[in-house]
């Protein structure tokens, strides 16, 4: 019975319902003797299922589904180039017939250069996309691409109601910054090749390459995801960095032209300026929206730590969030998480309603011992929020995919098989194993496929089986 009422309330969180509920409160103390619930697997247990392409056992799965691998890093694409590393975020820009594109994100950093061809790169940085065509009748990779290149740490974007990708840079670099010892975020990144500013929002077309021109109006900051309401037009955007980052949504001149210019603002969670921590689930807080006055001064002699447009936005009223990830549209909400928020220090998600300017949170890591570092999310077709892992500390466990169901259940879908050893392509599967972030979660428009990556070293699976209703 209180299972039962808890799934009640947490249902009515998930659905927009307004007020605290009690119930909601004791899902979040839920957890008897300061032990954390085990993550279900309602959709059967996992168990190792090999790769329909290369025969490894890469993947544990319910019974039933099966995948294929794509795309490894340092194979070809089919234009010639390398296969890039580091594969991060991605989503299906089109889907026609049988095939399938999708652009993804190569989170890089370094001194070797664009990748493709470098006439047609913003600069001589190596982060960038590729594109994808994969037909689901052939269960093939039939086409492949460098679709940009030049760009800086491309993590995580999103895609757009018109059909194409927005690609995001999670570093910051300025030209007239670059003196500074050590200079700004780039005591992160290596960005000795670096000649143009970065930390901007790219444009990538479903069909060839991108002019690569930065969406200077979004903002110069540490980009992680971006999600379009397509019916304003509106961006909604996280930012992942500490101490402070910033939720964002940027209002177009001209819905569906961002590149025309716009107004970018924070989220101002009212009499909450500090948003890492203290919520309570389910509790709605209200929401107002402050302006950022110069969007593209991210990185300036005032703020030589890349951090100008959060500390605008605070300055103004908003709110600090800290390393903020995954952000999805669906029905009306937007979702979107934060790998280092809440109690623990180990995630959350949160759910806001633009139409009543309300945000409240919809889970909470216990800790890294659990499901923790929640990342890039997407909503399911069948209704559940498919968040893919990134746990700081693996003490040796594989990462997972899992899934929030509209009644508040945390489960799991798919795992790394943690016992993964030998080597591939060059590549030690081990590390893979252990050490290897997901990321890039996106379904076919039919809902049939669901395409991830693996970070570490770099490639994307094709997963399909047995769906379920109010699961994945």
């Amino acid at each position: 019975m209180a299972d039962r009422s808890r799934r009640q309330f947490l249902k009515a969180s998930l659905l927009g319902a307004g007020g605290i509920s009690i119930g909601l409160i004791a899902f979040s103390r839920y957890y008897p003797a300061g032990k954390p619930l085990a993550i279900s697997e309602p959709m059967g247990p996992l168990r190792v299922v090999n790769d329909e392409t290369t025969g490894l056992p890469l993947l544990r799965l319910p019974e039933g589904f099966r995948y294929k691998s794509l795309s490894w890093a340092g194979a070809r694409l089919h234009d010639g180039n390398a296969v890039p590393g580091s594969a991060d975020g991605m989503g299906v820009v089109r889907h026609e017939g049988s095939r399938v594109t999708l652009v993804r994100n190569h989170e890089l950093q370094g001194a070797g250069g664009p990748i493709g061809e470098p006439e047609k790169a913003y600069d001589a940085t190596p982060g960038g996309t590729t594109t994808l065509v994969f037909d689901t009748q052939k269960e093939a990779l039939i086409d492949s691409w460098v679709s940009l290149g030049g760009t800086l740490y491309n993590c995580a974007g999103g895609v757009t109601p018109w059909g194409t990708w927005l690609s995001c840079e999670e570093s910051t670099f300025s030209p007239a910054m670059a003196h500074l010892s050590p200079p700004t975020k780039q005591r992160y990144w290596n960005v000795e090749n670096a000649r143009r500013p970065h930390g901007f929002v790219f444009e990538v077309p479903a069909d060839g390459i991108a002019e690569p021109e930065p969406i200077e109006a979004m903002g110069q900051f540490f980009h992680e995801a971006v999600a379009i309401d397509p019916d304003t037009g509106i961006a909604y955007m996280t930012e992942d960095t500490g101490p402070n980052a910033g939720f964002y949504r940027y209002i177009p001149d001209v819905p569906g032209k961002l590149a025309r210019g716009g107004r970018l603002q924070m989220m101002k969670v009212v009499d909450r300026p500090n948003m890492k921590d203290y919520l309570i689930l389910g509790e709605e807080m209200d929401v107002e929206w402050v302006d950022v006055p110069d969007p593209a001064a991210g990185l300036v002699q005032a703020h030589p730590n890349g951090d100008g447009v959060v500390s605008q936005g605070i300055a103004a009223g908003g709110s600090a969030f800290v390393a903020l990830e995954g952000c999805a549209y669906s029905e009306g909400r937007v979702y979107f998480t934060s790998k280092l928020g809440g109690r623990a220090v180990s995630g959350y998600v949160l759910e806001y309603h633009p139409a009543r300017e309300k945000i409240w949170m919809v889970f909470q890591s216990e800790g890294h011992h659990h499901f923790s570092g929640p990342d890039n999310i997407i909503m399911s077709p069948r209704g559940s929020l498919v968040i893919c892992e990134d746990r700081l500390n693996l003490n040796k466990k594989a990462q997972n995919i899992a899934g929030l169901t509209r009644d508040g259940e945390l489960f799991r879908f798919c795992q790394v098989n943690p016992k993964l050893r030998g080597q591939f392509g060059g590549h030690d599967l081990a590390a893979t194993a252990l050490n290897s972030e997901w990321a890039g979660a996106t379904f076919s428009r039919d809902g049939n496929w669901l395409f991830l990556n693996i970070y570490n070293p770099g490639l994307t699976l094709a997963i399909t089986g047995p769906w379920q209703d109010g699961y994945l």
